[in-house]
């Protein structure tokens, strides 16, 4: 969207709800957020309640008060998107591969991505790359998929779940 772009979040919100509408009435007993929760373990995303009450910075606003139901949808949001990079890294239809590869069979549960250690130089790049950089490249070299742009859905729930697995990890940038 350009610069300067106002969207009438209420027209694109009626647009969302009467295409997800449609979707659902063709896939009336698919509720692919419940299957894939029940068949991963994931760690829960940060609970910001006690921020409750605080003042803070928000899109649309210049200050206000944080309330429940802003952590609640943080917590819900930031999941779901976890989630759903969940389902895109165990499945190589959802990554374009032609060679019917998922990140998992070389990073189970997101092993072995350290994702707390980028930016960082990599080898196989020759240069100092995001963790985006190397999740490209393993797409178009061990998966056989297209790449992703930074701003592509699956690309953010990739990024999200790969760091999502590495809770609690302390952050170490060009660590190898």
């Amino acid at each position: 969207m350009p610069a300067g772009v106002a969207i009438d979040t209420g027209v694109a919100k009626s647009i969302a709800s009467t295409l997800m509408a449609k979707w659902q009435a063709e896939h009336p007993d698919v509720d692919w957020e419940a299957d894939e929760r029940a068949s991963r373990t994931f760690v829960p995303a940060h609970d910001n309640s006690d921020l409750i009450g605080e003042a803070t910075q928000a899109e649309g606003h210049t200050y206000r008060n944080v309330t429940e139901l802003d952590t609640l949808l943080w917590k819900r949001e930031t999941e779901k998107a976890v989630v759903a990079g969940s389902r895109v890294f165990h499945s190589g239809d959802e990554l374009g591969s032609t060679i019917a590869v998922s990140c998992d069979m070389c990073h189970p549960n997101a092993a072995n991505t350290h994702p707390e250690t980028y930016p960082k130089y990599q080898t196989q790049l020759g240069r100092v790359a995001l963790l985006r950089d190397m999740i490209n490249w393993c797409l178009v070299h061990p998966v056989r998929a297209e790449a992703l742009s930074a701003d592509d859905p699956k690309m953010r729930a990739l990024e999200a779940y790969i760091i999502s697995q590495r809770a609690g990890k302390t952050l170490a940038y060009g660590k190898h």
